[in-house]
């Protein structure tokens, strides 16, 4: 991938307050993010994180844990490119937010009779009226992005973290939040108060729970959350028939990963399709308190469970094949021969690069969209230190070839094209190899 991310954080902030991210998975390249939750509005989805950052020198406290000051929000009609509209708002723009916290941990949005509602959580300045603690803050907008006009107090009786809002069929709004267990309150009309006392979450697994998010299907009310049994959390849902609970334990969405310590979810429907979102420490793979979102399809069983999500690289969303296709976010791979490894190790956000060093290793990667105009040619940015020759496939790994680029030997990445074959309009599947001797490094290919 070829973004790059400035090494000074300050920098970075000024240069994605409005920008575009062309990504699989993870979503986002250039920040570090976390604890999305999505939401369709208008036909376009938005992803509302968390925004993990380097810890500044002022902050007191522990100097390797999660770092929040502000909020982005994303959109994507496709699902592949990311605009990211800019910061939502900084933790000293909220009067009762301690500008100090750092705590501006995972938030939610909803949308009722056309004006939108910002939930988050953060630390309440201390005064003569304050113990401190986490409260929820709201912001209203006329539009999803914002700008939002924020509350001068946070909601009364919710101490806590994590907020999700339910809105159900009959219009009642219902909010869920973390702090000593999960809890439950309907909210009044106007959406910035409770409308009934906070109720303990009734019928979950024992361990701990944290980042619920709720939704409805067919009926039944699904209460999703991060469960922790071992050491590191997976996500798991209960089901239920009154947004309110009890809930019944109904499985794990997604298990333990080995190398990042949390995870957060949540489940939307979009142009047909459900979707996970949730993060990962990909970027970060050796300090895990720096997560990246990510995105999968999710699928539910005939008796309404939810099939376990495997996550990958490639994601969701289709890949124009006059974009740089990068391989790296492989739909498969051949168990030899083929692996993939960071393009530049203190740089992660420049992404990876696919390495193909056996003959017949193989990378395949779904849901390259041909639209009819593509040219006879196709690029490649490459390396390798001896030559070799990349083939091209069609939606099989034995199907017809589109094309073969020869690689020159050397010790720089070059871009090199070659021809190939006019393919049909649609969505296609390619598949890369290494034909004959040699090791071949490659960043993207292209139909040009």
């Amino acid at each position: 991938m070829n973004k790059q991310k400035s090494i000074c954080y300050f920098i970075l902030v000024a240069m994605l307050c409005i920008g575009q991210a062309h990504s699989q998975n993870p979503l986002l390249t250039g920040q570090f993010s976390a604890d999305p939750t999505a939401r369709v509005f208008n036909g376009k989805m938005y992803v509302y994180p968390s925004h993990d950052i380097p810890t500044p020198p002022e902050k007191s406290g522990r100097k390797d844990w999660f770092c929040m000051e502000d909020y982005h929000v994303f959109s994507s009609t496709n699902l592949s490119d990311w605009t990211d509209h800019g910061v939502i708002v900084n933790q000293k723009q909220v009067p009762w937010v301690d500008g100090s916290s750092y705590s501006m941990w995972a938030p939610d949005c909803v949308e009722k009779n056309g004006k939108y509602y910002f939930y988050f959580p953060a630390n309440i300045a201390k005064d003569s009226t304050s113990r401190g603690g986490f409260g929820v803050g709201v912001g209203i907008s006329d539009k999803p992005e914002g700008p939002f006009v924020f509350q001068p107090k946070p909601i009364k009786n919710v101490r806590g973290i994590d907020p999700c809002v339910l809105i159900d069929k009959d219009g009642q709004a219902y909010i869920y939040w973390v702090q000593a267990g999960l809890s439950v309150a309907k909210l009044n009309a106007n959406m910035l108060e409770l409308d009934s006392e906070p109720k303990s979450i009734e019928g979950l697994p024992n361990g701990f729970k944290e980042g619920p998010f709720a939704f409805e299907r067919n009926g039944k009310y699904y209460f999703t959350y991060p469960l922790v049994q071992n050491k590191t959390e997976q996500l798991a849902y209960s089901i239920g028939d009154s947004p309110m609970g009890p809930f019944t334990f109904g499985g794990i969405i997604m298990d333990e990963s080995p190398t990042c310590w949390t995870n957060h979810q949540s489940i939307v429907q979009y142009k047909g399709q459900w979707y996970l979102f949730y993060h990962h420490n990909d970027y970060s793979p050796n300090f895990d308190k720096n997560r990246s979102i990510c995105a999968d399809s999710l699928f539910f069983e005939a008796d309404g469970s939810i099939r376990k999500v495997i996550p990958t690289l490639r994601g969701v969303g289709q890949t124009l094949a006059s974009a740089t296709i990068q391989l790296d976010r492989y739909s498969a791979i051949s168990k030899m021969g083929a692996s993939i490894a960071f393009m530049d190790t203190t740089n992660k956000f420049t992404g990876w690069k696919t390495i193909l060093e056996t003959k017949g290793a193989w990378v395949q990667y779904n849901a390259v969209l041909f639209d009819g105009s593509t040219s006879d040619h196709i690029q490649a940015r490459v390396k390798s230190s001896i030559g070799g020759i990349l083939q091209i496939r069609l939606d099989k790994l034995d199907g017809p070839v589109l094309s073969q680029i020869i690689v020159p030997g050397g010790p720089s990445w070059l871009t090199v094209s070659s021809t190939t074959k006019k393919v049909k309009s649609g969505s296609h599947t390619i598949f890369v190899s290494l034909a004959g001797k040699g090791i071949i490094e490659t960043d993207w290919i292209r139909f040009d």
